[in-house]
């Protein structure tokens, strides 16, 4: 038989000689101590600027910003839970010296108080890591992008090209019923209006149902599908166009907007639980890189990653008045605008173009025409069989961002009984291609980096660099969908993700 079963002593109502001191409790090196340590360097005065004076006395935005890091550090995001945190939790208790802030009060500097200032710590906390030598300002970064749900409803959808479909249904059926009212009624009963309508507006819809009833007002033959549709028109159209011009102000340069957080785009996610390619409200989240610590971020509404690196390394350039020495970043940024940006700033771009990877597997295809021989002096092409292809005019084609690209045709002289025709081109007369060659250049300048020996490290070590701190973003701390709405709450959101990241893993 075994021996006599001991238990440790358990009395709960046991009192102590001495209170415990909340010093002792927490552990030396703990992430809670960093993150008092590390806001205790930076500068609040930007946040300092945002109170009004009189009033009752408010937390010191201090201890706010330490409850927030901390909080989104140990994947707290909820303004309730970060109440429920610092009354219970030993570590936020010592953080906040036994302060108590409600979730109303966390919610309203979160939302306030740290919109368009957060940027500024952010800067400064990545300033002090540059101080120890753990990351250096000057030198590459690596660039990518990942796409953060909305906190909107998901379906909750307003399609540009829906508003431009409504408005030209509204602008085809004035005009039918102007016609039929002129067939009608005779033109001397009608204004002076154009007979054809190229645009519509609340206010002409509304003078030309008032002209049209007006003109048909005695008429008595009038066709009771036409009065309903005027009695229709008189009710609706007005409102709708209004509503649609209000829309579209909202929509910008995009091409959808949510109704329940009009500042988000409906993208299409990689984390697809329902597994259907389904459209939802989400910002486009980029990061530079180094180490695996985030030395700049930046939100968009573009779901292309090309559209956002101007704007991002603008961004870069503001917060520390330097710019890297190299950007390194996938095939999603390589365009001619982007590589344009980056010489003009004097920034190596290590950037795949679109079929940078398929030409390393298997070389460039004969008849492309990235390889056709160019002649720069005479400005001719020469096709695979040897024929030159003359220039034959440039033209412009501008991008969505408003960029503009000159792009130069060639055609060649005579493609009749070539033997290679078939495999050369299809069309029905001799071959005609389109060259961009600054993005011609581009492309072979990018090539050439990129095989050098310092390319080669760059593009092994980018998705080790940048492509982790996505996974511990989303995937270990939980961070898939953002709890508020609204470009400027969002991006306070993403500040407070990236110094929670930064100062975890400079603890780690």
């Amino acid at each position: 038989m075994g021996g006599k079963v001991v238990f440790k002593e358990y009395d709960p109502d046991q009192l102590t000689f001495l209170p415990y001191k909340l010093e002792e409790l927490v552990p030396q090196g703990h992430p809670v101590r960093i993150v008092s340590k590390v806001v205790d360097q930076v500068d609040v005065k930007p946040i300092n600027r945002k109170y009004k004076g009189g009033g009752a006395s408010s937390f010191h935005p201090r201890l706010m910003l330490k409850l927030l890091i901390y909080g989104y550090l140990t994947n707290t995001y909820s303004s309730r839970k970060l109440e429920e945190q610092a009354q219970q939790n030993v570590h936020f208790m010592w953080l906040l010296g036994m302060k108590k802030p409600d979730h109303n009060t966390i919610n309203r500097f979160r939302s306030e108080k740290l919109s368009g200032v957060l940027k500024q710590f952010f800067s400064q906390i990545v300033q002090l890591l540059v101080a120890e030598g753990i990351v250096s300002l000057k030198e590459a970064v690596f660039t990518d992008g990942t796409k953060i749900e909305s906190a909107a409803n998901r379906y909750t959808f307003v399609w540009g090209k829906s508003i431009k479909h409504n408005k030209e249904k509204i602008k085809s059926q004035l005009d039918e019923l102007w016609k039929y009212a002129q067939t009608l009624a005779g033109e001397e009963r009608l204004d002076t209006s154009p007979t054809t309508f190229t645009e519509v507006n609340a206010e002409r819809v509304k003078q030309t149902i008032a002209s049209i009833n007006a003109a048909l007002a005695e008429q008595e033959d009038v066709d009771p599908k036409v009065k309903q549709k005027l009695k229709y028109a008189q009710k609706h159209w007005t409102e709708n166009l209004k509503k649609y011009d209000q829309q579209e102000k909202l929509l910008g340069e995009r091409n959808s907007y949510s109704k329940t957080d009009p500042d988000a785009t409906f993208m299409r996610m990689k984390e697809d639980h329902m597994l259907n390619g389904q459209l939802k409200p989400a910002y486009n989240l980029q990061i530079s890189t180094q180490e695996q610590f985030i030395l700049n971020y930046s939100l968009h509404q573009t779901s292309t990653d090309y559209q956002t690196l101007p704007s991002h390394i603008d961004g870069y350039e503001a917060l520390y008045d330097t710019l890297p020495k190299a950007v390194v970043a996938d095939a999603g940024y390589g365009s001619d605008e982007n590589y344009c940006i980056l010489e003009q700033k004097g920034i190596e771009a290590y950037i795949k173009y679109n079929i940078f990877d398929k030409e390393q597997k298997e070389g460039i295809k004969d008849f492309s025409n990235d390889s056709l021989h160019y002649n720069q002096q005479e400005n001719y092409l020469t096709c695979p069989m040897g024929q030159r292809m003359q220039h034959i005019g440039d033209g412009q084609r501008i991008t969505t961002s408003g960029y503009v690209q000159i792009v130069s045709r060639y055609q060649a002289a005579n493609c009749h009984n070539c033997p290679m025709r078939g495999v050369c081109h299809r069309s029905a007369g001799n071959r005609v291609v389109e060259i961009n060659h600054s993005l011609r250049k581009h492309k072979q300048a990018a090539k050439e980096r990129l095989n050098t020996d310092q390319g080669i490290k760059y593009r092994k070590r980018r998705p080790a660099d940048v492509e982790p701190v996505f996974a511990q973003l989303k995937h270990n701390h939980g961070f898939r969908r953002f709890l508020l709405k609204g470009m400027s709450k969002t991006e306070v959101e993403i500040g407070l993700l990236s110094i929670a990241h930064n100062l975890r893993k400079w603890k780690a």
